[in-house]
């Protein structure tokens, strides 16, 4: 089984890009191949990392439902077909895209075979970082929903630290088993305030660090570049990859 990490977050707080410098760190520590996989329904970790997405497990899901099955081919072989189609292969990491959330009518039969694939993929990775919306139900629909470190992604506000909240909540209603839980604030100022760090405490969130605002990440985002090839001397890389070394076993 592969050492997990799953990222969340309300949206806005960055945490695909700290995905992607997770996934750079991974690679940089020589812990490849990675499993990149994009569980957020606003598909865009692929634009951090720089590449392209042909298809997604959720365009599988749907055309199984609908019948979309070539003659000659069992709904077995036809959606492990359609999963090799969905990864996309980048410098160190493979990359899949859960797609959008399921419309109306079951999906009982096609989750199950994608839970099953799924399972037969991740143990050709040692490291797998799974990056969320808030909801964490794509994690609960895999058979396996054991994460190693959950990493939650705040904005330095109250209201980013009473979502993260919500979401370590949601986390225990699902039952999905989070070794280890960290709170990062990103786009951090000048610290943390006294109501910051207290609202903090009352939650019991575990902070693991701040990520500083970077000029040079917003001109990145900006200009459509990808932030994973930000240069090293970045203050929100530095910052993230010192927070890495402290919480990611990497031995």
């Amino acid at each position: 089984m592969p050492y997990a990490i799953a990222m969340a977050g309300k949206g806005g707080t960055g945490k695909t890009t700290i995905a992607g410098f997770l996934i750079r760190y991974l690679v940089q520590k020589g812990k490849t191949p990675i499993l990149a996989v994009d569980a957020d329904s606003n598909t865009n970790l692929n634009e951090v990392l720089g590449v392209s997405i042909r298809a997604s497990l959720g365009t599988a899901r749907e055309e199984m439902k609908d019948g979309v099955v070539k003659q000659g081919m069992t709904k077995q072989m036809f959606m492990e077909m359609k999963l090799a189609e969905a990864v996309v292969e980048g410098d160190g990491f493979d990359l899949i895209a859960m797609g959008r959330p399921e419309g109306a009518g079951c999906y009982c039969a096609a989750n199950h075979l994608l839970s099953m694939y799924l399972e037969k993929m991740i143990d050709h990775y040692p490291y797998m970082v799974m990056d969320n919306e808030a909801g964490m139900e794509h994690i609960s629909r895999l058979t396996t929903n054991n994460v190693d470190v959950l990493l939650v992604v705040s904005d330095p506000s109250i209201r980013g630290i009473e979502a993260a909240h919500r979401i370590n909540t949601l986390v225990d209603e699902l039952k999905i088993r989070a070794a280890k839980r960290f709170l990062i604030i990103n786009q951090a100022r000048d610290g943390l305030t006294d109501s910051l760090q207290e609202a903090i405490v009352k939650h019991g969130l575990t902070l693991a660090g701040t990520l500083p605002q970077d000029d040079l990440l917003y001109d990145f985002d900006m200009n459509g570049n990808p932030t994973v090839t930000l240069p090293a001397d970045s203050p929100a890389l530095s910052a993230a990859f010192d927070i890495f070394d402290k919480i990611i076993e990497v031995d």
